[in-house]
């Protein structure tokens, strides 16, 4: 499980692993350099989908 703390609107995640192998093949077609760029522009369109969904 990761460790997923938010700190003046920041939000920090150690250790996250995510199974998913055609994400990883989508991933792999880019530099490894521009990898966590890519993993944090994809978090935060994935989290704004979400936005208001934790009131449900």
């Amino acid at each position: 499980m990761a460790d997923v703390q938010i700190e003046d609107g920041i939000i920090k995640v150690v250790h996250l692993d995510i199974q998913d192998p055609k994400a990883a093949a989508v991933l792999a077609e880019y530099p490894q350099i521009r990898w966590p760029e890519i993993t944090r522009r994809a978090m935060k369109i994935g989290l704004g989908y979400l936005k208001g969904g934790g009131k449900d």
